[in-house]
């Protein structure tokens, strides 16, 4: 195996110990500033299986991943999913892994969480942009709040730790988020606020949903005592201590403050393809070596060779000037 147990260095002396897994781009929702409402999916022979998925997975933590996120899409509709958790639950097992978890809009989780924690999962975040049920319907067009509501308490009733992502939307739900944050905060949750990213074309103009993080932080700072804290999870997320709820927020600037020189992270689709920066086009094919060989060499030296062209950050602009995505593919491909 290259490097020897040294683990996967890019250029810029990152160790990369962190990868992301898209099992699948579709979704039983459809957030308006991230698909439109008519989205063309991938054919299902493009996927990887299961067990390609397993083994891609494996070589990566041979390699030197530790924390394992599966994304999509909404992981949990791809069929058969518990398969591969139950699977690549033998490296927590092994202590070759340290950390296997999920991202999920929480649709699926009443059905899903009791076995997601016999996995060895010991948290997930769950994406849930606003408490109202119907502006929950018009922005996901398709969900239903009341499902999320029982998935969260299945989740917590499964001893799951949930951290709550919301998408920061002007005129949607700013208002919202102090109510939001007392309450996940209240039931022993943390909130994180992310940026909207210029990611595919929407039906939606992103230029008026667009909120910068350092405004919400200031409108905030008007009703909570917010302490920076060095708290990390592994990701981009910076955390701040709610003095008056005793719980975390997090923000995730991409947009106004970008948090790449420390970006640990890859992500790979569900047809095999590695990006190694969310914000820009480069990837590489690792479902042509994975194919081509029943041993992992031609894929180890693929991976190897994405690494070393990691870039050094993202170009992400969202402003009047600039009408077109910073990236044309979707978030549901590449899972945040």
């Amino acid at each position: 195996m290259a490097f020897h147990g040294n683990g996967m260095i890019d250029p810029f002396g990152r160790a990369i110990s962190y990868l992301r897994v898209s099992v699948t781009d579709r979704c039983d929702f459809r957030c308006t500033y991230c698909m439109a409402e008519d989205m063309t999916f991938l054919p299902k022979r493009d996927l990887l299986s299961l067990e390609e998925l397993d083994r891609l997975c494996t070589v990566f933590i041979e390699k030197g991943v530790k924390k394992l996120r599966l994304t999509g899409g909404e992981p949990l509709v791809r069929k058969n999913i518990m398969h591969l958790v139950r699977q690549l639950s033998r490296h927590l097992e092994s202590g070759a892994l340290d950390e296997l978890t999920l991202t999920t809009n929480g649709s699926q989780l009443s059905r899903f969480a009791a076995e997601l924690a016999d996995c060895g999962v010991k948290r997930i975040n769950v994406s849930l942009d606003t408490l109202d049920a119907d502006k929950f319907h018009a922005i996901t067009r398709w969900g239903n709040l009341t499902k999320v509501m029982e998935g969260i308490d299945a989740a917590q009733a499964a001893g799951l730790k949930i951290k709550l992502n919301a998408v920061a939307l002007k005129g949607f739900n700013d208002a919202e988020l102090p109510d939001m944050l007392r309450w996940a905060n209240g039931r022993g949750m943390d909130l994180t606020v992310i940026e909207t990213m210029p990611m595919g074309e929407i039906d939606a103009d992103r230029t008026d949903q667009y909120l910068p993080l350092s405004l919400l932080r200031a409108d905030l700072e008007r009703q909570f005592t917010l302490t920076d804290i060095p708290f990390k999870t592994g990701g981009p997320a910076r955390y701040v201590e709610v003095a008056e709820t005793g719980g975390r927020l997090g923000f995730i600037t991409p947009m106004t403050h970008n948090f790449c020189e420390s970006c640990n992270r890859v992500r790979l689709t569900c047809t095999g393809t590695l990006y190694m920066c969310l914000g820009q086009e480069d990837a590489a094919d690792l479902r042509a070596p994975l194919r081509q060989s029943e041993g992992n060499e031609l894929l180890s030296n693929a991976i190897d060779e994405a690494i070393g062209r990691k870039p050094k950050g993202h170009d992400f602009v969202i402003d009047r000037r600039t009408r077109r995505p910073a990236v044309s593919r979707h978030m549901s491909v590449t899972g945040g």
